[in-house]
């Protein structure tokens, strides 16, 4: 696994995208790698070798599972909890793009290529797009795509666009100079309307940020620049994997060649004030999840989250 880093990790109480409130917890965190190959854990334990100090406990995020685990337990004298369990998705580089393709069904196949046909034809035939991953380039992709991101729903309800702290910058340039990140732009003329910001660790490109413009959406332009920039990875052959990271899509789940069962698990010591927090949590997400199921029997969760996520037009 990764090195542990000490972390305020925010214990959301959310309802779909909006977050209600949130609880910071002082927290030990790591994460397991890909290139660890670590075998499914059936009931994993707090750690060990880990010193907690003034920590309210460990996180351990991504760490494989063989089954789905109790969301709240106790396990020598911490209380074990179960944010989340999730298929998580990657795609194998090593495979070669025409391999790639025969994971696909002929219907999806020709779909992908419709859509990217559409788009070509709305861009009067050309198909402009772009990746970035020298020193000197990470400043023009990342002034284009905050102008992209600055429209998503990421950034306008979940704070969780592409940042633009002076801290981010430097940190992209630092991993172009290792060859470390790969960044991609789509465009329509000029003007940029998805992107793609991946850095890499270990041979692992990871998906960590991404938006497109609301007013392309019913051209599937994030569809399209995901394509676009695995043909680029199946050729270029620099990295082992492309990881999809936590939680689970429709869209991670089309371009995935492996899912694996995994969880983030957060050990607290225990105590009466920690104890109710997390089962206040676990109540919270379980109402949230009802609520989705009884929107989605009644057709409304789709709307929903679309006219959160892009404005009433969005919807009709």
């Amino acid at each position: 696994m990764s090195d542990w880093q000490l972390r305020d990790i925010a214990l959301k109480f959310q309802v779909s995208d909006w977050t209600a409130f949130s609880v910071p917890l002082r927290l030990h965190v790591r994460s397991v790698d890909l290139s660890e190959r670590v075998l499914p854990d059936p009931s994993p334990k707090p750690p060990i070798d880990h010193t907690l100090g003034t920590a309210a406990g460990y996180m351990i995020r991504a760490l494989p599972v063989d089954a789905d685990l109790p969301t709240l337990s106790v396990v020598d004298g911490f209380i074990r909890y179960v944010t989340l369990q999730y298929r998580h998705c990657i795609i194998d580089l090593s495979i070669g793009m025409e391999a790639y393709k025969k994971k696909f069904s002929a219907k999806t196949r020709s779909t992908i290529t419709r859509k990217l046909r559409k788009f070509q034809e709305h861009c009067g035939g050309r198909l402009r797009w772009q990746c970035y991953c020298t020193p000197g380039e990470m400043h023009d992709f990342h002034c284009l795509a905050r102008e992209v991101s600055l429209k998503t729903y990421q950034e306008r309800l979940l704070d969780a666009g592409l940042p633009e702290a002076p801290a981010f910058i430097d940190g992209m340039v630092k991993l172009a100079e290792r060859d470390e990140v790969r960044a991609y732009i789509l465009f329509d003329g000029e003007r940029p309307v998805s992107y793609l910001y991946c850095p890499a660790h270990n041979g692992a490109l990871i998906y960590a940020y991404l938006g497109f413009d609301p007013d392309y959406l019913k051209l599937s332009v994030g569809t399209v620049l995901q394509w676009l920039a695995l043909e680029a990875l199946f050729a270029e052959g620099r990295f082992a994997f492309f990881d999809f990271t936590e939680g689970q899509s429709d869209h991670k789940r089309l371009f995935a060649t492996h899912e694996l069962q995994c969880a983030n698990v957060i050990f607290l010591k225990r105590s009466l004030p920690r104890e109710l927090l997390l089962r206040a949590h676990a109540l919270s997400d379980r109402l949230a999840s009802l609520a989705g199921r009884v929107a989605e029997r009644w057709g409304l969760k789709a709307r929903l989250r679309r006219i959160l996520r892009f404005g009433v037009a969005s919807s009709r």
